[in-house]
């Protein structure tokens, strides 16, 4: 069953505790039980500070700073170049696809709608080859996949809502 999280503060994580407890939230358990945990850098293309080191692949991070929402994630080596290349100015240079967990969800705005709405559960998938998501749904307000980007990069990476099953 899935285990519904409290916390002692409001708005985003600050210490160090804290952010372990998010970054544990942005995924499944048989993930994040033994994910490395990551700090976000304190500037775009600075050292992510481990927080916790993990025994898989996986790596999880807390609610980005500055952030008006709190969207932990964790990623597959693939995905996490991807993100860390793409948020530091750099060409991502990945040679297959990736994946990603966002248990918590999103705020994403429809294209041109300045309104943003919240993208519940999801998993995101990034490939190497962008041309297989041109001309995909752009739109995350209907609950269908959709594509999207990081705040100010190009590339896209394709957003599959889901729900949450019992652990």
């Amino acid at each position: 069953m899935l285990t519904v999280f409290t916390s002692r503060w409001t708005g985003l994580p600050v210490t160090d505790g804290e952010k372990i407890a998010d970054a544990l939230r942005a995924g499944p358990a048989f993930i994040t039980k033994d994910a490395t945990l990551l700090d976000w850098p304190s500037s775009p293309g600075g050292e992510y500070r481990l927080l916790r080191k993990g025994s898989n692949e996986w790596t999880c991070l807390p609610a980005i700073p500055g952030y008006s929402h709190d969207e932990p994630s964790c990623f597959d080596p693939v995905f996490l170049r991807w993100m860390q290349d793409s948020l530091a100015g750099r060409t991502p240079r990945i040679d297959r696809i990736g994946i990603s967990y966002m248990y918590l969800g999103a705020w994403q705005s429809a294209k041109g709608s300045g309104h943003e709405s919240h993208v519940g559960p999801h998993l995101m998938i990034v490939s190497p080859h962008q041309d297989d998501f041109q001309g995909l749904n752009p739109d995350p307000s209907n609950g269908m996949p959709y594509v999207a980007h990081l705040p100010n990069c190009t590339d896209l990476c394709l957003v599959m809502p889901i729900r949450h099953w019992d652990e």
